[in-house]
Formats: structure tokens, sequence, C-alpha cells
């Protein structure tokens, strides 16, 4: 999988944590937790640098990357 996927997967699970604590009742927690994935999707606007982004593409590399090395063996 590439880091694009593993950051919108990444973004989804982290949302859908902060909807269940919601839901039982921890609101302080998702709070945080929303707080956090709002700012980072701000810095990501502001600057065009997302930290988890440049991280998964360390270790899993770009989707980008992949598809147009495989458009140029075509």
């Amino acid at each position: 999988m590439c880091a694009e996927k593993m950051q919108r997967f990444l973004m989804g699970i982290v949302l859908t944590v902060c909807m269940v604590l919601f839901v039982q009742g921890m609101t302080q927690i998702a709070v945080v937790l929303q707080t956090f994935v709002i700012l980072m999707v701000v810095v990501w606007a502001f600057t065009d640098f997302c930290p988890s982004l440049w991280a998964f593409k360390k270790m899993f590399g770009s989707c980008y990357d992949k598809k147009e090395q495989e458009g140029s063996e075509a």
C-alpha cells in the first residue's frame, strides 16, 4: 500500500475513533484528538506539508511515483 492511501485510511480511522469516544461520553479525549486532526489538515492546507504523509512516503513510497513509473514503461 502506498503513502497517500495509508494517510487517508489513518485519517478515517482517527475520526472514527473520535466518533466512538464521543458516543461513549469521553468527550474531552475526543475533542483533543479531533482538534489534532483539524490542526494537521490546516497545516497541510497552508504549507502543503503533511507530517504523516511525509513519514508514510519514507516508509511505503508514493502512489504517484508508482503510477509515473508504470506510465513510462508502456
